[in-house]
């Protein structure tokens, strides 16, 4: 594991702090997904962290992929979960880090949209965004790599002003220390639930649930009427409500 500081603590204290085995800190990394999937491969324990300050290629779903500045959080996070059926588990995530962008801003700000994205505002400008990947071997599921970017204070691109925010336009002063502090130790908790999102977390994802009855016209035509415990996102197509588990989302 490199060895480097983030905002002024070194890795292996961090590692101690959060109560993870093992925190790599990078200067520069294509992904840190890619980097917690070789470190899987090579047997790494359950609850490896890595960060990177830069990522050249951070991916996202459809095999999307784009640079990230320094200044923001770049998470891998390595699970090694007894279940195969990992259908709600990025709703989880996106749960843990709605909740800790609130805490750190004082009041509720951020929403979740189905599938991996936290937003801020009504016009649902992303300020994190959470990707999970799994790898098997036949029907056994080795481990789990899970990966978290979220916009603190790095800059965003004039052409993405519209679509994306960072947590200092709302926190001035927080650190990526601040928000690592909360995140971390929540996010080892996950491999801990059931397949099936709770009735408390079906209730605390509809609070923030951006998506709500708004007209997609992706996955399905329809109007989107919530998640199902499964993960799924419901659509009211007019006919019937359809539960749709995977695919991205464009509004009407």
């Amino acid at each position: 594991m490199a060895r480097l500081e983030l905002d002024g603590v070194p890795a292996a204290r961090l590692a101690q702090r959060w109560g993870v085995p093992q925190c790599g800190v990078f200067q520069r990394l294509p992904s840190s997904l890619d980097a917690i999937h070789d470190l899987g491969a090579q047997g790494a324990p359950a609850g490896t962290v890595v960060l990177a300050e830069e990522q050249t290629a951070g991916r996202g779903r459809d095999g999307r992929t784009w640079h990230s500045g320094a200044g923001g959080v770049w998470l891998g996070m390595l699970f090694r979960p007894a279940q195969t059926d990992l259908s709600a588990f990025s709703l989880r995530a996106g749960l843990v880090v709605a909740d800790v962008v609130d805490e750190q801003a004082g009041r509720t700000l951020a929403r979740l949209k189905w599938p991996n994205d936290v937003v801020v505002g009504d016009r649902g400008r992303k300020l994190a965004g959470i990707l999970c990947e799994g790898r098997w071997q036949g029907e056994a599921l080795q481990w789990l790599a899970l990966g978290i970017g979220v916009n603190v204070a790095n800059p965003i691109p004039p052409a993405l002003a519209d679509r994306a925010a960072t947590l200092t336009e709302f926190v001035p002063a927080v650190r990526r220390l601040d928000v690592l502090d909360g995140l971390v130790p929540a996010l080892t908790r996950l491999a801990a639930h059931g397949l099936r999102l709770t009735d408390a977390e079906c209730a605390a994802f509809a609070e923030r649930d951006w998506l709500r009855g708004r007209q997609l016209r992706t996955p399905l035509f329809g109007r989107a009427a919530g998640v199902r415990a499964d993960g799924a996102l419901l659509v009211d197509t007019g006919v019937a409500t359809a539960g749709v588990r995977e695919g991205h989302v464009e509004l009407a």
